[in-house]
């Protein structure tokens, strides 16, 4: 009976994959059809023939790659800082001792509750203000900053073995040595899951990115993307639609890809346990 509930618990997560894989693998294979073949009937997943006009028309119709520079700029830049900013607020949330700490950290907690939605229309008279619309600071600022990412840094760091504190002072390691040097260097898998995290919202933030930007010099690929649809006017060219989006899709991809490792094995381990 038991073996037979492993079985069946098996076959759900084979199909519930398969599910969420086919429809990206027939992504890529009409990204390679010509449209006469992508509405044949019956559909297949094999292009015949294979052609790489698609790309190749993205590539030319659209500056693809000012906007593929652009995303991996800000979605770059913006990881960084709130990988660094959430690290070092998380640690002094979890280890350090100051007045009204907790109801500051609540405040924190209480900004995950609130929909972005909410904060547009004064974000973005804040970045009028500031004459920053249309430019990568409007991009990458407000993004830095993030409840979620100071949440889980505490929470990993609050597993931290205080003895290891102990003998570092002890060392005479002030408290910028012991977080540089000794709870980065723990918190690897937490720092590459908000990393993760963070670089992948940043990548496909569409809303955010329409507001603020006007030229396209800085226009971000799921902004470009909805342009490019709409260019078209009454004739949509889904072959090379859909190899833009497979063109926007790859990144995110290869950097799971790269960083699967800790966030499946090591996200909710801690570090060093007292």
């Amino acid at each position: 009976m038991k073996r037979a509930f492993i079985i069946a618990g098996y076959l759900i997560l084979i199909i519930g994959a398969l599910s969420m894989l086919v429809p990206f693998l027939w992504l890529i294979a009409v990204s390679f059809m010509k449209d006469s073949q992508i509405f044949s009937y019956p559909p297949t997943f094999i292009p015949q023939p294979f052609i790489t006009d698609n790309y190749e028309n993205v590539f030319t119709r659209l500056p693809l790659l000012r906007f593929f520079v652009n995303s991996l700029f800000v979605a770059a830049v913006t990881t960084v800082f709130q990988v660094l900013f959430s690290a070092m607020a998380g640690y002094a949330f979890a280890r350090s001792r100051f007045k009204y700490k907790d109801a500051v950290f609540f405040i924190f907690l209480v900004t995950m509750m609130i929909p972005p939605q909410v904060n547009i229309i004064p974000l973005f008279f804040l970045m009028r203000e500031l004459h920053w619309i249309d430019t990568y600071q409007a991009l990458i600022i407000p993004g830095i900053f993030g409840g979620l990412g100071v949440f889980l840094m505490r929470q990993w760091f609050k597993g931290m073995s205080s003895e290891i504190e102990d003998a570092a002072k002890i060392d005479g390691c002030n408290v910028f040595k012991i977080f540089f040097t000794i709870a980065l260097p723990l918190a690897v898998p937490a720092l590459v899951t908000l990393a993760l995290f963070t670089f992948i919202t940043t990548w496909n933030s569409f809303m955010w990115p329409l507001i603020v930007t006007n030229s396209a010099d800085i226009t971000t690929l799921p902004v470009a993307l909805a342009q490019f649809k709409g260019s078209f006017r009454e004739t949509v060219m889904w072959g090379d639609l859909t190899a833009c989006s497979v063109v926007c899709a790859l990144p995110v991809i290869i950097v799971y890809l790269l960083g699967k490792k800790y966030f499946i094995s090591d996200m909710l381990s801690g570090g060093i346990k007292e």
